[in-house]
């Protein structure tokens, strides 16, 4: 198979969720028939072109003093588990202040993954709280934030037994939301974004922690606004944190959207092969994310990765970086 149809195969099932026993149908309509067998490998021979891309791809990310994680579930075919599939893990570590964007697949769900991959990383790291990333602030340099929008969560979800103390939290947080919006729309730099927050944004949230604390006194800790009450409060200082500079988002929106892409994936094609197939999704996924959020045709980038990639330079491999490789042409 040649770099067209190759760069065509691996889009399809990154970008269009599409399984391999699909794009064999697809192809046979168009007279092409090819096994089931040697698609899989074409995959594979793709994945094994592109991992240096994609370490370099890591080390960027890896350079960012800003970070974006999440993790999602992936079912995993195991010779070990015969009947059943493993729960693997995609992590997400993504940079939007350059826009770059990294899976790694890990086995489990513990804080082996994101510790070692995160282990040289100096930083801001945003996450939705999940407890694995804790222990990874406490060994490393990595000052810990979280997602507002994960907060808010809670008390939509709690709207419906308690109205009027949910209602006043979201109305307090959709003001916040509106100065994000408005600090948009000013094109405002991290400076001038940090110094609107602090004006307006830091009030409210100053006085909605101290409504929550004193709320919290008033209701059942069990119940649904207690807990959403219990989380928010728990986590208020890091919750809060992104008003201090302008580089940092209230929320994890951008790393889930990122991550939305597995989870469809997931829903078409089931499951991963085996653990070295799900790695090499794991890369071909970061790469395509990259040429999404740069707004380059995945396509087009593969496609010439493909064609020059045995006789590009190893010492300069990062020009083949999504971000980079598009500014080569215009």
């Amino acid at each position: 198979m040649g770099p067209g149809l190759l760069a065509q195969l691996v889009v399809e099932k990154i970008c269009d969720h599409l399984p391999v026993h699909r794009q064999q149908q697809r192809l046979e309509r168009d007279g092409i028939k090819l096994p089931y067998s040697t698609l899989n490998d074409g995959f594979a021979k793709t994945a094994a072109l592109i991992t240096p891309i994609y370490r370099a791809l890591v080390t960027e990310v890896l350079n960012a003093d800003y970070l974006q994680a999440d993790e999602t579930s992936v079912p995993v075919l195991d010779k070990d588990k015969k009947g059943s599939t493993h729960r693997g893990y995609y992590w997400l570590y993504q940079d939007n202040v350059n826009k770059l964007v990294v899976f790694d697949y890990q086995p489990g769900r513990g804080r082996e993954g994101p510790s070692e991959m995160l282990k040289d990383f100096y930083g801001t790291l945003q996450t939705d709280a999940y407890s694995a990333y804790n222990s990874i602030v406490d060994t490393n340099n990595i000052s810990l934030i979280h997602c507002l929008a994960h907060a808010r969560r809670y008390f939509a979800d709690a709207i419906y037994s308690d109205r009027e103390r949910a209602e006043y939290v979201l109305g307090q947080l959709q003001l916040v939301y509106q100065i994000e919006r408005d600090s948009r729309a000013l094109n405002h730099d991290n400076e001038k974004r940090a110094a609107l927050r602090q004006k307006h944004s830091l009030p409210i949230l100053q006085k909605l922690g101290i409504w929550m604390e004193d709320q919290y006194k008033q209701v059942l800790p069990q119940s649904p606004i207690g807990k959403s009450l219990a989380y928010s409060i728990k986590r208020w200082d890091k919750l809060c944190a992104f008003v201090y500079d302008g580089k940092l988002h209230p929320d994890n929106n951008a790393a889930e959207r990122s991550i939305r892409a597995t989870v469809i994936g997931r829903k078409n094609y089931l499951f991963a092969g085996s653990h070295e197939s799900a790695k090499r999704i794991a890369m071909l996924y970061s790469l395509i994310a990259t040429c999404k959020l740069h707004n380059i045709n995945p396509s087009l980038w593969l496609k010439h990765v493909l064609t020059v990639i045995n006789d590009h330079p190893i010492n300069r491999i990062k020009e083949l970086l999504p971000h980079i490789w598009i500014t080569k042409q215009k």
